[in-house]
């Protein structure tokens, strides 16, 4: 019996941040026809909202830079980080590091020559610059681009998510010690004259992930793909041989089957705003930074189709700062940052505050298993507050005062007594703390021995740049509670982005990349923009492979074999974790059609490097902009 379609496209995409936007270019690219469906009333998906960084190892534009990388270094990295490959499971296969490192140069060029222009963050740090193959330097951003350029798309966009100035990630370092350092002031210097000049010229210039999705929404703009807002995927449509071949989508016209001859990508974000699950997987509600649609209907979807998932435990973690009335402030440079502690609801320190993010979340959480540390405090001295930018302070100012977000007492012991810490205890850990701020090592923690403790520090406090002794009241005391920028398990795919079943087995026509699916960086984060980096390369290769019309169907995913057994996951510097990966018979289903938002979220903001800039070799030619803030009725 054949279909009743709606609607007949090449490649259908759900979602709109950077892995699906990806996806829909390297298709439209290749000549193919190609629809994107989007969940919400606004297109741009987590990314918009993120710092724009991409994590890509051995790039052309560090290259070009004079910073040396190599194929071999990378992948010797991504194994001391991740960990060995028969730790984590087929999430993070040899086959999908590979695939990732060599999909790097050729998701470049593709960008670039549809005109997007790169620069480097030449001064940021991998995350674990100390193990085997780690480099500086790895992190590329676009150069803040011109939102007019977009005309009528910017208003369907979610523009209003993105910081609306021309900031980069390698402004953010340094404009956290604006008032405190020369480098600071300097740089606060450029970003002035930067956004003043852009306005000069009548251009209304935005970075970071902004940049980065205006950006790509340009050239499908450019390319004339169509942008269906307000209609999320509610189904998966199979044939009889299990094949996926279109799609059940609710339009605001009314649902519709869309048929995709050559597959159906997923890149429709992760579930970290989906509450319920979030308590089933994480067992907390979550203090998220992704888009409102985040909600993992696209990962439900594929689930119900087949599709095996794993990393389901985890999430792309973090401290944040609760926000009265808004959504929670992740945390960089602040809990980085000298005269500054980390303790839990003892009074007591347990983690390097430095530290990448991810484990600071992760050490949060398996604290809190033994000692209460949801939520732990970040305290500071009178020095940490007047030099140092505190984002989440900003946002919240009187009621975070009032709703005991924010503490303050002239002394340590009033401030212990505030909060209800043992005297005695607290008292204690601040002053073996300030003893290591004379000798200049943590004793304890290590905080400030690499450079990527180093990258958010003050280098006038000497002798360690991250350790400066609590003594200046009046003292201050700040909620801290484990946020995240989007979760990180979803549906396991192979070396091409093709969603498998349990038992390895492809499904054939379905592809999926970013939050929507388990992440190849295993438990950790390797590097700044370890999201969105792997989230635009397996996008391109998933629309790649669909281009070029491989069967696959019924074989094997190479690197995705043994999907079906449980794969102990080792995170870097936390205890291990056993990922279960599972089929769609084990999952929940809600019953409700909530709508998924796309993700592949970059770590709050990325600060990168300098400002060198990728060349294009020129950018396509004008098409109809067809970017739309509702669906059209079937053709």
């Amino acid at each position: 019996m054949s279909e009743t379609w709606d609607r007949e496209v090449d490649i259908l995409v759900a979602g709109s941040g950077a892995a699906a936007l990806t996806a829909a270019i390297t298709a439209k690219d290749a000549g193919l026809d190609v629809l994107v469906t989007e969940s919400t009333d606004r297109w741009g998906g987590t990314t918009m909202r993120s710092g724009g960084g991409l994590w890509l190892p051995n790039n052309p534009v560090m290259r070009r830079r004079g910073i040396h990388d190599s194929r071999e270094a990378a992948l010797e990295y991504l194994e001391a980080s991740i960990g060995p490959v028969a730790s984590i499971g087929p999430a993070s296969s040899q086959a999908r590091r590979e695939a990732f490192v060599d999909g790097v140069a050729p998701f470049v060029e593709l960008t670039e020559r549809l005109g997007v222009v790169w620069s480097v963050g030449k001064d940021y740090p991998d995350y674990y610059p100390d193990r085997a193959g780690g480099r500086i330097g790895r992190s590329i951003e676009v150069k803040p681009f011109d939102a007019r350029k977009l005309g009528d798309g910017l208003a369907t966009s979610r523009i209003g998510d993105a910081i609306p100035v021309p900031l980069k990630n390698d402004d953010v370092w340094l404009l956290s010690r604006a008032w405190s350092t020369p480098s600071g002031f300097v740089r606060g210097a450029r970003f002035v004259f930067r956004t003043l000049g852009g306005l000069i010229m009548g251009r209304k210039l935005v970075g970071m992930g902004g940049g980065l999705m205006l950006s790509l929404g340009n050239i499908v703009k450019k390319q004339g793909t169509e942008i269906l807002l307000n209609s999320p995927l509610t189904e998966l449509i199979t044939a009889a041989d299990g094949r996926v071949t279109g799609a059940v989508v609710s339009t605001p016209a009314g649902t519709q089957r869309i048929h995709a001859r050559r597959g159906v990508i997923l890149g429709a974000g992760g579930f970290a705003q989906r509450t319920e699950w979030r308590q089933k997987y994480h067992g907390i509600p979550g203090y998220t930074s992704a888009a409102d649609g985040d909600l993992g209907t696209a990962i439900e979807a594929g689930a119900a189709a087949g599709g095996a998932l794993a990393l389901m435990d985890d999430a792309w973690w973090g401290a944040s700062v609760p926000i009265p009335g808004k959504q929670a402030s992740f945390v960089l440079n602040e809990r980085s940052d000298p005269f500054s502690i980390v303790v839990d609801q003892s009074g007591r320190r347990y983690l390097n505050e430095s530290e990448s993010y991810i484990d600071f979340g992760h050490h949060l959480l398996e604290r809190d298993e033994t000692v209460p540390a949801n939520p732990s405090w970040l305290i500071t001295d009178r020095r940490h507050a007047r030099r140092y930018m505190f984002s989440g302070a900003l946002l919240g100012g009187k009621a975070m005062r009032e709703q005991g977000i924010i503490v303050e007492a002239a002394t340590l012991d009033e401030l212990a007594a505030k909060l209800g810490f043992d005297r005695d205890t607290f008292r204690a850990t601040v002053e073996r703390f300030n003893g290591f701020c004379k000798t200049g090592v943590d004793e304890d923690f290590g905080r400030g021995r690499t450079a990527y403790d180093r990258y958010y520090s003050d280098p006038r406090v000497k002798p360690n740049p991250n350790l400066g002794p609590l003594e200046k009241g009046p003292f201050r005391a700040i909620k801290l509670v484990p946020g995240d920028l989007g979760t990180k398990g979803g549906l396991l795919t192979d070396e091409h982005s093709r969603v498998v079943r349990a038992d390895g087995s492809v499904i054939d026509g379905l592809y999926a990349a970013g939050n929507t699916t388990a992440s190849v960086m295993g438990h950790t984060y390797p590097g700044p923009g370890s999201t969105i980096g792997p989230a635009a390369v397996f996008g391109m290769l998933a629309a790649r492979h669909a281009a070029a019309g491989a069967s696959g169907a019924g074989a094997s995913g190479a690197g995705a074999s043994g999907a079906g057994a449980d794969a102990g996951a080792q995170r870097s510097g936390a205890v291990p974790r056993t990922t279960t990966v599972v089929d769609a018979a084990s999952q929940p289903s809600s019953g409700a059609e909530a709508e998924a938002q796309p993700s592949g979220a970059e770590a709050g903001a990325q600060p990168s490097g300098a400002e060198a800039e990728a060349q294009p070799s020129g950018a396509e030619a004008e098409a109809q902009p067809v970017i739309e803030p509702a669906a059209r009725t079937a053709e």
